[in-house]
Order: structure tokens, then C-alpha cells, then sequence
């Protein structure tokens, strides 16, 4: 059987213990609605509506819970969203420190047979357009956060159990941009009541 390590677990040092709260605009339906709010509803309904037929499906969805206003958490295809080269690339950072800490613990024990907890902690990783037009458009960017057991055997060979969690608080910054679009009119939605931030989540799960 092997020897369970239950000290500090791997690759925490670095990861934040909680995922990143909603951002600081105002309440929901804190604010009266004015005409041009009515105007921007409309158009976030033409534009997903638009995205849906560009096959852009992601981003239709998370916009379409949006505009539904239920403020419900929102679950996307975490196994689609760690394929992407730039989050695959980020778990795998992880991974690897992983093991390279489970065999310094290793080495520096009885050299049997043992497995360690480890955790990330959250971290972020930024989605480009390059990386993908359709998840750069729903996420931008995503928190991530791999727990699991990495074992040692007593020849020192590592394999990694791990499950792969998304979080993002979907929102729009008041004040800030993208392309030069300011993200305060459709931030307003929700502050009006017209729409309703939400939570996205989702899991996968992983062995190497």
C-alpha cells in the first residue's frame, strides 16, 4: 500500500484559496432603465443571434444566459476548454511541478512506494481570439484550479490523477473595453435589471 504524504499539499504556494468574486458595478436592477438600455438589449439579442448562426456556440450561449437573467450558475464543456493549446499549456505547468515536487518529497523520504495531495490553488489564463474566436468571446478569460494525488512508485515513476476546475465570474466591467467597445452599456443591463451577471463553471477530469 502506498505511503499517503498529508503535509502541505503539492504546488499550492502561488494559487489563490478563493476563486475572484463579481465585479464592483452596481446591484442588480439597483438602477433605473433609460431608452438606450432598451436599445443595447436588443442589439445583444441580434448579436447572439448572429454568433449562433457562425457556429460560434459558446459564445451564443454564455450571452443568451445573460440576457435569460436568472443569475443561475452557468456550466460549460471544461474538457472542450482544456483542449485549447493555452489552457492545456497552463494545466500542464502545473502538472509537471507537480511531480517534480512529489519526487524531491520522495527523495528526500523513504523512497517507497507513496502519493501525495496536491493542489494549484486557482489561477487564470488569458483566451486570445487566436487561440479561439468562439471561447475568446465567451470567457476571455478563465480561473482554473487542478486538485488531485500524485503517486511515486518505488522505482520513482510518477502518474497524476487530477481534476481540472473552470471558474469565471461573466461579466461586464464598467469602465473598461475591448476593441475599442466600452463594456459600460452592456454592464448596465445588469445594473437595470434588463440581464444578470452569472457564475460559469464547470469540471474535468484527467490521468498522466
Amino acid at each position: 500500500m502506498d505511503q499517503v504524504d498529508l503535509t502541505r499539499p503539492l504546488g499550492r504556494d502561488g494559487g489563490w484559496a478563493e476563486a475572484e468574486p463579481h465585479s464592483d458595478n452596481a446591484g442588480h436592477a439597483e438602477l433605473p432603465v433609460r431608452p438606450y438600455d432598451l436599445l443595447t438589449l436588443a442589439g445583444c439579442h441580434a448579436l447572439r443571434g448572429l454568433w449562433s448562426l457562425l457556429g460560434l456556440r459558446s459564445a451564443a450561449g454564455a450571452l443568451r444566459h445573460y440576457l435569460r437573467g436568472t443569475g443561475s450558475p452557468y456550466r460549460v464543456d471544461a474538457e472542450a476548454l482544456l483542449a485549447l493549446p493555452a489552457v492545456r499549456a497552463a494545466a500542464d505547468a502545473q502538472l509537471e511541478r507537480w511531480r517534480a515536487e512529489a519526487l524531491a518529497r520522495w527523495r528526500a523520504g523513504a523512497r517507497a512506494a507513496a502519493a501525495y495531495p496536491a493542489d494549484s490553488g486557482w489561477r487564470d489564463v488569458l483566451i486570445t481570439r487566436r487561440v479561439s474566436p468562439d471561447w475568446w468571446l465567451a470567457l476571455r478569460c478563465v480561473e482554473f484550479r487542478l486538485t488531485g494525488t500524485v503517486r511515486v512508485a518505488a522505482d520513482g515513476a510518477t502518474v497524476a490523477d487530477y481534476r481540472f476546475e473552470v471558474h469565471k465570474a461573466w461579466n461586464f466591467d464598467r469602465g473598461k473595453s475591448e476593441l475599442g467597445v466600452p463594456f459600460t452599456p452592456f454592464a448596465r443591463l445588469h445594473e437595470t435589471g434588463l440581464a444578470r451577471e452569472f457564475a460559469v463553471t464547470g469540471e474535468a477530469f484527467g490521468h498522466g
